[in-house]
């Protein structure tokens, strides 16, 4: 078929919340991969995660906020509804599957890059998937990746940004403002719902 994708990204994460750098990635990817498909993937069940997240409706819903407006751009719940711990390869045989003969590329920060010879199956990761890592001060995740056998790299050009989730969630339970960090729409929603608040 003429119109199928033949540049399919994935994109996947906590999200909780996802924040403006993690917009400003997903752009990036859109732009300078040429993706026709990107799919963003909120996180089930997160093996690596030592906290509980947010309720996957919240993070699935402020996700569709975040990345909502992106041409080409798909918020998938498939990991959401996946029974058990979450890993990406299972989801990049998916989209395999359903692209066939289509690139794919992986997002991923730098940050993330740094530990991904841990990952499950990170060598059929590689041989499945283009890696594309947005550099993240002081991670040195690119020389840990091109370090390993086999995996193609693609870094992103994208500005320093400071947001993390883990700031943005401190931040909202000490009472602070973070209308700098997130969509405007995403800072509605956390504070419609109450989100992030400190307990007690």
């Amino acid at each position: 078929m003429s119109d199928a994708p033949r540049r399919v990204g994935m994109f996947g994460g906590a999200f909780d919340p996802p924040h403006r750098a993690h917009v400003a990635l997903a752009e990036a990817a859109l732009r300078q991969l040429g993706l026709q498909r990107l799919y963003i993937f909120p996180t089930g069940q997160a093996y690596h995660k030592d906290r509980a997240l947010t309720p996957a409706e919240h993070r699935l819903a402020m996700a569709r906020l975040a990345f909502g407006s992106l041409p080409g751009t798909v918020v998938d719940d498939r990991e959401l509804r996946r029974a058990g711990p979450t890993y990406s390869i299972d989801t990049l045989r998916e989209l395999q599957a359903q692209h066939p003969g289509a690139e794919l590329y992986l997002l991923m920060g730098e940050d993330q890059a740094a530990g991904f010879g841990r990952w499950r199956a990170w060598e059929e990761i590689a041989r499945l998937a283009v890696l594309c890592v947005a550099g993240r001060s002081g991670h040195g995740g690119l020389d840990s990746l091109r370090a390993l056998p086999g995996v193609r790299v693609q870094p992103l050009a994208l500005p320093l940004m400071p947001e993390s989730a883990t700031d943005i969630r401190a931040r909202l339970a000490a009472g602070q403002g973070i209308a700098a960090l997130v969509e405007p729409a995403v800072a509605r929603y956390i504070e419609t719902h109450h989100l992030y608040r400190a307990i007690g």
